[in-house]
């Protein structure tokens, strides 16, 4: 606790001025100029980082799982819909080095919270977007394909088709009409 507390009196060094005022700054910094490593008038500069907690750094143990950078920085992540991120982000937590994994979907579901009808949906278009394949028991989460898929949020669902196989409403109606239920 000692260093903590003299690391606190310790004066913060000025940040360098930046080399051209006129440069653009890093979309995920705000205003702050950027002192990227990609921005080519600044290469010399690096942002150093230190463990906030040293004793407390991961590491790879028994199993592992893990998600590229490109996940998020190349637009997979944005190109999900709430239900799609969260099982693809279970499916990859639970998979083993080849990305299998054998949980059914009544598990799935309870351990997410969701429901059938939302699994299912997830769950297709995950396979429609390339990021993980189902053989009805195992899925398998796949490398990352060269380009993310169009974004879901933004399909607009127009003809009766996408409304029997994209809105969870019709497909609750046409479940509960092959079964003889009313809705």
């Amino acid at each position: 606790m000692k260093n903590r507390r003299d690391d606190l009196k310790k004066p913060i060094p000025p940040i360098a001025p930046a080399a051209d005022p006129d440069r653009r700054a890093h979309p995920n910094c705000g205003n702050q100029p950027t002192i990227h490593q990609r921005n080519t008038k600044a290469r010399g500069w690096r942002i150093e980082k230190k463990p906030l907690e040293p004793h407390r750094i991961r590491k790879i143990t028994a199993s592992f799982a893990f998600i590229e950078h490109r996940f998020l920085r190349q637009g997979f992540w944005s190109s999900l819909g709430h239900h799609e991120l969260l099982l693809y982000l279970f499916l990859v937590i639970v998979a083993d080095r080849n990305g299998l994994s054998y949980y059914c979907y009544d598990k799935i579901c309870s351990l997410l919270q969701i429901c059938v009808d939302e699994y299912i949906l997830a769950r297709d278009l995950l396979i429609e977007k390339d990021l993980v394949a189902f053989d009805g028991s195992l899925f398998q989460v796949l490398s990352l394909p060269q380009k993310p898929p169009p974004s879901s949020s933004t399909a607009v669902l127009k003809t009766a088709k996408d409304m029997q196989t994209h809105d969870p409403a019709t497909i609750d109606q046409l479940i509960a009409n092959c079964f003889g239920e009313k809705t």
